[in-house]
């Protein structure tokens, strides 16, 4: 067993997956494991895999499953992982040469404490430029709720999870639908845990035509009752009037596109809701047209 597992859920992305591949290869640290779910590819992904996997230069596991969305197969991923800690690592994104080195360096002094459910550090466009902000400074541990919305931490982070922890969090994802966002459940994780803050960047990253960022509002009307569900947990966090109703708007959006009734007297906030139904209906109609 190693102390972290780097997991990839991909689909179709054989074109971009060597580049991962050879920056798990560079690591400084061996104390690692690769585990692949494959959604469901219809490229060269089982092949290539399976090619590497004969190379023996890194530990890898592949399972294959029919395809249903990367939270589906997160699941699938926090359920075979064998290794302490869970590090998601996307299809798209490479390592620097030293992330494990500096994932097990820090875990090191930090796994004895069992109020931490693992390390929130950063994501970059290169080892030494963040893709947004730096961690707020002389904030050493934080809820991942505090960090956007208190500390209004902008930017993208490496999320290094114990796996215990992570699989009493799996994903809930609607019938028929494949999405939801991977913020709930870190947010559901908040209620019992906190996050121990790395100022350093550990995974590249670089958003492809192809991925959920891109395609924010295709996929939210794709996906309306996961984002429904998702914003009115949001909203029952919310701790400031802006983030109230803010959520709370985008939290009918969903229920306009879920075609679910009953949203406003469903809300944490009733009287918001009602406030916020008529911007809900205008949002709809305009930006998720």
């Amino acid at each position: 067993m190693a102390t972290v597992c780097v997991f990839t859920p991909t689909y179709n992305r054989a074109y971009i997956l060597p580049k991962l591949y050879e920056s798990l290869v560079a690591q400084t640290c061996r104390d690692f494991s690769w585990l692949v779910v494959d959604d469901g590819s219809t490229d060269d992904t089982a092949q290539l895999v399976r090619e590497w996997q004969s190379e023996g230069r890194v530990p890898i596991t592949y399972v294959y499953q029919e395809n249903g969305g990367k939270q589906r197969a997160t699941n699938v991923g926090m359920q075979r992982c064998q290794d302490e800690l869970f590090f998601v690592v996307d299809s798209d994104d490479h390592l620097v040469p030293t992330a494990i080195e500096q994932i097990v360096r820090v875990w090191d002094k930090a796994r004895k404490d069992s109020t931490l459910a693992g390390v929130v550090a950063l994501r970059g466009t290169d080892g030494n430029t963040p893709l947004g902000t730096h961690m707020p400074a002389g904030v050493d541990r934080t809820k991942m709720w505090d960090l956007l919305h208190k500390y209004r931490f902008k930017g993208d982070t490496s999320l290094i999870h114990r796996t215990e922890v992570v699989r009493q969090h799996p994903y809930e994802v609607a019938p028929g639908e494949k999405f939801v966002a991977e913020s709930m459940a870190f947010f559901a994780i908040d209620d019992d845990y906190d996050m121990l803050t790395y100022d350093h960047v550990l995974t590249i990253c670089h958003y492809l035509p192809d991925g959920y960022t891109k395609n924010f509002v295709a996929n939210t009307k794709k996906n309306p009752i996961g984002y429904m569900r998702h914003k009115r947990d949001s909203a029952r966090r919310a701790t400031n009037p802006y983030d109230a109703c803010r959520e709370t708007t985008l939290y009918l959006v969903g229920c306009m596109l879920a075609r679910h009734r009953g949203g406003v007297l469903e809300a944490p906030n009733v009287p918001l809701a009602v406030l916020c139904y008529l911007p809900a209906k205008l949002a709809t109609v305009t930006v998720f047209r």
